[in-house]
């Protein structure tokens, strides 16, 4: 299973785009701002999307939601890069949301949760074939 996450609206405080699985655009996406850090760009904690790269996708238990959940390995200058669930800047601190709609007006995902249930199933089944990687373009 290859995961792609492409970045296609830029704004003050977030980012919006899509996750697609083998190549097939699967959810929504939203980030925080993506300051480029693969260029040089300044990372300001809990308000920077990871940089752009190909990173390994594993599942185990996270501290912070005490469950197992999808986790991005080997982020430069980042721990505990999670895919989860959340609409809005406020629920993400770097880490990648999902949702199944998209509000342009408020430039929210919608759906997160139905999300995440359907991509966790999805990835489960992934690593029982083999790795998963994600590319952040």
């Amino acid at each position: 299973m290859n995961l792609e996450l492409e970045r296609k609206e830029f704004f003050d405080d977030r980012c919006i785009g899509g996750l697609y699985i083998d190549g097939q655009f699967t959810y929504f996406t939203l980030e925080d701002v993506d300051r480029k850090l693969e260029e040089g760009g300044i990372k300001i904690p809990k308000m920077t999307a990871i940089p752009r790269g190909k990173y390994k996708v594993i599942i185990d238990l996270s501290g912070r939601f005490k469950r197992m959940m999808p986790h991005i390995l080997d982020v430069v200058g980042f721990d505990g890069i999670r895919i989860h669930a959340g609409n809005l800047p406020i629920d993400t601190e770097g880490c990648p949301l999902i949702g199944m709609g998209y509000d342009a007006p408020s430039h929210s995902i919608r759906k997160s949760v139905i999300a995440f249930d359907d991509f966790f199933l999805r990835l489960e089944a992934g690593l029982k074939e083999g790795e998963v990687w994600i590319e952040i373009k």
